[in-house]
Parts: structure tokens; C-alpha cells; sequence
């Protein structure tokens, strides 16, 4: 039976990616609606190859560029904009399969409408899991969504796990002991803490193994990237934190592992391209071709693995204290994460800042209970509103940093 697909994100790359494998299997998938925030001319390019009912943008003025130049073309996709519209086409009814590649706190509406309207979710944003933690997966449950990671790491957990494993089964009782998260290490892993205060939003862009957007790109140097995944593994696998570990393996081939009681390790491999897990999903219980390169073991000349060093890595450990505190704590993290890389990447503050800041909104802000969506949500724009102030403290006491200089206040103990 074909899937039709909502896909929120469809510009960047996990959107280019799923949209390759849709190209691949026009008999499985079809498309209902496509969005972008602002890239308007990629959207509409994909709009005339795909031919959605529905695209949605950002704003007003975009929707009428895009709307004018898909009428120029006989195109009758229809253009809306706006969070609002986001949150229509997820749980259109037209479409059951909603693909969620939006970065960020704005994929947290459109995927919570897409668990109530009892959608089968492709999670690729895992900002969601991140920020409303128990209350997205009781939204899931209560309304017979089903819930699929993208995640490269989380995608191969979830391969790895016993068949039993389903939203029912308790993973601990299946006889896992942990799940093990594989990182890059990103492009700084072994550089001096030292030396990491004059980098460049472009430096800290270009990852070794994966091509991603800039903002997970920053993610990943600073292992933010890899915290978010730490709590979005607690959640999606419901296993308490201390049995979520975090291994460097800089090849990027082992893609995460499952640890189970009676000392196997169950791993999954691949070389490293986002088509795999998000065929994978697409296609869940089945599979399919991803476009994607056999793994020729035969050619990789080692496998290596080290633990994460939170000294280089600070949002690391503080993305992991923020997942043991609970309540508000890790959707204060997000919010305050996402103004600080935003401030790194526009060259307003150094990239050593980005952790300061985070870790200046978490002692900031009280840490309360998570228990409905509204607190969430209190939770995150009081950390937005107090990172943009530090941003501003950080500017305006040194005016020079803009080339990366950073200015140093002591972590927590991780």
C-alpha cells in the first residue's frame, strides 16, 4: 500500500534525502505537502517534481513568491504559511505519514498534532523528545500514533533491539542492559580546549563524516548535538539515563549499539549517509533500496572508540545534567542552546560562549515541573529570553568578538 507523506523540512538535507528515496519508489510513496521556512526557490523546485497538494513557508511574503512562480509553471500546488499552517498538514487527513526534518523548538507543534491525530511519525527532529519528553510519548500512546527515529543512532538502536520490542515491552526486561550512542567526535575532537576559542562558524561546519545544515553541524562540534540525542534516547527507549552511554568512534560506520545481559553487543553498520535510516522508516518492517553504497568491510582499516572527554565537550555534560535534573531542565537547555549557536554562527559570540551561555540560562532558571505543555513551553521562551540577554552582556563587554574570542565562567561538575 503507498505511504503519502507530510514532509516538515523538505529544503534541508534530511529533506533532500527523503525526497530521493521517494523519487526511488514512486509505486511506495507519494507526497501530500512539502515545507521550507524560507528557501522558496528550492521549494518550489520541488514542488514541480513532486507535485504536493500543499507547500508551506515562513511567512506571507515568501508564500506569494513561491505561490506566483508555481502558477507561472501550471503548477496547482497550493501555498500556505505560518506555524499554524504547519500544524494543518500534519494531521491532514490526506496524508499518513509525517516526516519531521524541521530543526529546532518549531518542529515541536506539528509533531505533537501529527501524535494526536494518530499519525505514523518519522522523527528526525529531536528537539521534540527533547523539550516535552513524557508528555510527547503519552501523546503517541494515547492516540495510536506510531513513532519511527530517523536519527542515524537512534534508527540503529532501534534495529538492534529484540523483535518484542514494541511501544508496549519494557526494553530492560528484554534482557538490554544499555544502548551505546556512537559520535563522530565532530571536527575539534582533538583539538586543545585552548585553541577552540578562535574558531569559525565555518570551521565548526565542517564535519568530517556527515553533510548536515550548519545549525546540527555546530551541534555536533560542540556534542550538543549528541546530548539532545542521550535524552532523546531516554525518552524515545524508555531506559533511565545512566543505561544511555555515549562512545566516540570517529569513522562513523558503527552507528550505535545495544548492550544486552548476557554480554552480546548488537551493532549496526553502514556507511555514513542519512538515505539508510530514513529508508529504514520510510519503509518499516520492510526495506528497500536506499541509493546507498554497500559497507565494503574490507576496505575500513580500523575501528576505533574513546570515551568523551567533557572537558573539550562541556555541552555534552551539561545536556546529560540537564536530562538528570528533569522537569523544565532540558527544554531550558534546547531554547538556550538554539540562541547561542544562532549568536555563534551570525559571529556575535566566540564558540567556547555557547556552552557558558547554556550553562548560565540553567543555573539561571529555576527548574520546575514539566507536567503540561504550557510549562514547556513558559520553560522555553524564558530560556530564549535570558540567552539572548547574555548574548548581549557577552557583545557588549567584549566588542571584539566577533573572530571567536569567548569569555569564561565555570561549568558545573559533570
Amino acid at each position: 500500500m503507498q505511504k503519502c507523506l507530510t514532509l516538515l523540512g523538505s529544503t534541508g538535507s534530511i529533506g533532500d534525502s527523503t525526497l530521493d528515496i521517494v523519487a526511488r519508489h514512486p509505486d511506495r510513496f507519494s507526497v501530500y505537502a512539502l515545507s521550507a521556512q524560507r528557501n522558496g526557490d528550492k521549494l518550489v523546485a520541488q514542488c514541480l517534481r513532486f507535485r504536493p497538494e500543499v507547500a508551506v513557508v515562513g511567512d506571507a511574503q515568501t508564500a506569494a513568491r513561491v505561490a506566483s512562480a508555481l502558477r507561472a509553471e501550471g503548477c496547482k500546488t497550493e501555498v500556505m504559511h505560518g506555524p499554524e499552517a504547519l500544524v494543518e498538514v500534519a494531521r491532514a487527513s490526506q496524508c499518513d505519514t509525517v516526516v519531521v526534518a524541521i530543526v529546532g523548538a518549531a518542529g515541536l507543534a506539528p509533531t505533537l498534532a501529527a501524535a494526536r491525530a494518530g499519525k505514523r511519525i518519522l522523527l528526525a527532529n529531536k528537539e521534540a523528545l527533547v523539550m516535552s519528553g513524557q508528555i510527547f510519548m503519552d501523546t503517541v500512546r494515547d492516540n495510536g500514533a506510531i513513532l519511527l527515529p530517523v536519527d542515524s543512532e537512534h534508527n540503529a538502536v532501534f534495529q538492534c533491539l529484540p523483535p518484542c520490542a514494541d511501544k508496549e515491552a519494557k526494553l530492560l526486561h528484554g534482557g538490554v542492559s544499555k544502548i551505546i550512542l556512537t559520535a563522530s567526535g565532530g571536527p575539534f575532537r582533538t583539538r586543545e580546549p585552548a585553541t577552540l576559542v578562535d574558531v569559525t562558524p565555518d570551521e565548526a561546519c565542517q564535519h568530517p563524516n556527515w553533510a548536515m545544515g550548519r545549525k546540527i553541524s555546530a551541534d555536533s562540534a560542540t556534542m550538543m548535538n549528541k546530548g539532545l540525542e542521550v535524552i532523546e534516547a531516554h525518552w524515545l527507549f524508555e531506559l533511565p539515563g545512566k543505561q544511555v552511554e555515549v562512545l566516540i568512534h570517529p569513522q562513523s560506520v558503527i552507528h550505535s549499539m545495544v548492550s544486552y545481559a548476557d554480554g552480546s553487543v548488537l551493532a549496526q553498520l553502514g556507511n555514513p549517509d542519512m538515505r539508510t535510516p530514513i529508508a529504514h522508516a520510510l519503509a518499516f518492517p520492510d526495506r528497500v533500496d536506499s541509493g546507498v553504497a554497500q559497507l565494503d568491510l574490507a576496505q575500513i582499516v580500523q575501528l576505533t572508540f574513546e570515551k568523551p572527554d567533557f572537558k573539550r565537550f562541556p555541552c555534552l555534560a551539561l545536556a546529560i545534567q540537564a536530562m538528570e535534573a528533569g522537569g523544565i531542565a532540558s527544554a531550558a537547555l534546547n531554547a538556550a542552546n538554539e540562541i547561542a549557536v544562532e549568536a555563534f554562527l551570525e559571529r556575535r559570540i566566540g564558540f567556547m560562549a555557547i556552552g557558558e551561555i547554556v550553562d548560565r540560562v540553567l543555573n539561571a532558571l529555576p527548574n520546575t515541573s514539566a507536567a503540561a505543555l504550557d510549562d514547556v513551553l513558559a520553560a522555553d521562551a524564558n530560556a530564549r529570553r535570558l540567552a539572548t540577554g547574555f548574548v548581549t552582556g557577552l557583545t557588549a563587554s567584549a566588542p571584539g568578538c566577533s573572530s571567536g574570542c569567548s569569555i569564561h565562567s565555570p561549568l558545573r561538575p559533570s
